[in-house]
């Protein structure tokens, strides 16, 4: 018997007297758990990233280019000259660029409903267009524009002059 442990004599007990550790104890940790909160880029799985404005000016451009395009094989078949039909193309490219800017406004860069899934960022400019309606539908409010009806451009400040001309700016 060491430290206590074990039986005092082997004689008569049908063991050698080895006594080994118990495999299935688990030792108490010494440290306490600290609870981890989310991560600067964790617990980002429902937010979708904003549409680059850039992607989708350059997909109406593309756009408007193709329907250019087949308006151009049109009239080539239809056998005008090459002088009416850059008249026919021009007029046709600024009727086009004007009703694109004209009848969607602020959400021109979104073309239409039926949006390819390969195309992210026009989904994604869709998606914040339904978001928008349901938040006004709701009644929701986001942080910003509660900061624009306060009227309160930044936050609130003192100036401290006890530096001579030196000020500094400290926010509550």
């Amino acid at each position: 018997m060491y430290n206590g442990i074990g039986i005092q004599t082997p004689r008569g007990s049908g063991t050698n007297g080895y006594v080994e550790r118990s495999k299935f104890f688990v030792k108490p940790k010494r440290n306490a758990y600290s609870i981890k909160g989310f991560g600067p880029n964790q617990g980002t799985a429902g937010v979708t990233r904003k549409p680059n404005k850039e992607i989708l000016e350059h997909d109406l451009k593309r756009l408007i280019q193709l329907k250019i395009a087949v308006l151009e094989e049109k009239l080539m078949d239809q056998g005008y000259t090459d002088a009416e039909i850059a008249e026919k193309l021009d007029e046709a490219r600024k009727s086009l660029e004007s009703k694109h800017n004209e009848d969607l406004g602020d959400n021109a860069l979104v073309f239409s409903e039926k949006v390819s899934e390969t195309q992210t960022h026009q989904v994604s400019a869709l998606k914040e267009r339904q978001m928008e309606t349901l938040k006004a539908a709701l009644g929701i409010i986001s942080d910003a524009d509660r900061e624009k009806k306060r009227g309160d451009a930044e936050a609130p400040c003192f100036v401290d002059n006890s530096a001579g001309s030196y000020k500094r700016r400290r926010t509550i």
